[in-house]
């Protein structure tokens, strides 16, 4: 169990980082009151396509991936 425990924790080390990468890669979100229009645009409809989009994506799993492995972590097995 102590092998899985130390494997576990590179996972979640590694994730860490990785989820520090990818949310310093991320646009600010605020743009001012000319984002009023955005969903209207080319932009706003394609983001999800985007490389934006698949940095929040990416973040989003990553995150689930911390939580999940933050718990399994701090079980007593």
């Amino acid at each position: 169990m102590e092998i899985l425990r130390i494997i576990l924790t590179v996972i979640f080390v590694l994730d860490c980082i990785g989820l520090t990468v990818i949310v310093l890669m991320q646009e600010g979100k605020q743009q001012g009151l000319g984002s009023a229009g955005v969903a209207d645009t080319y932009w706003g409809r394609n983001k999800g396509r985007s490389m934006e989009g698949g940095l929040v994506k990416a973040t989003t799993v990553m995150a689930i991936l911390f939580f999940v492995l933050a718990v399994i972590l701090n079980m007593n097995f």
